[in-house]
């Protein structure tokens, strides 16, 4: 459970770093700190509880492009919280234009570099704080 806490604020907080990081035309968040803090949260549960259990489904297929894969799931992760936080949390994400303009190739792309920037920082953050 403690590792569980952990990697949700771990990764509650390189959301919130990749916000101030990244230019607005790759992730944009437009609301107050509570829309914020409830985004991070949600970015930290589907990271420490849906994300593992992708990979494991994933994994063969990782093993055969080995390892890119992964990025393609990172994104799409990244492409779903964005449609959970603008439908479901009704808070004003879009990372490049999604899904308010559906998808496009800088959606691809902005979602190939938020993925990227938060295995990072995650990793980062990771190391300095052990469960």
């Amino acid at each position: 459970m403690k590792g569980l806490v952990i990697n949700i604020a771990v990764s509650a907080i390189a959301f919130v770093i990749l916000l101030s990081v990244l230019p607005n035309s790759m992730i944009n968040f437009k609301g107050e700190t509570p829309q914020l803090i409830l985004l991070a949260v949600g970015v930290g549960v589907v990271n420490a509880l849906i994300k593992p259990v992708i990979k494991m489904l994933t994994f063969p297929i990782s093993m055969l492009t080995l390892g890119l894969s992964g990025l393609v799931v990172n994104a799409g992760l990244v492409l779903v919280i964005a449609w959970a936080a603008q439908n479901v949390a009704k808070i004003d994400l879009t990372i490049g234009g999604f899904p308010t303009s559906g998808i496009t190739a800088d959606t691809i792309v902005a979602a190939a570099v938020v993925a990227v920037a938060m295995g990072v920082i995650t990793t980062i953050i990771g190391l300095a704080v052990h469960d």
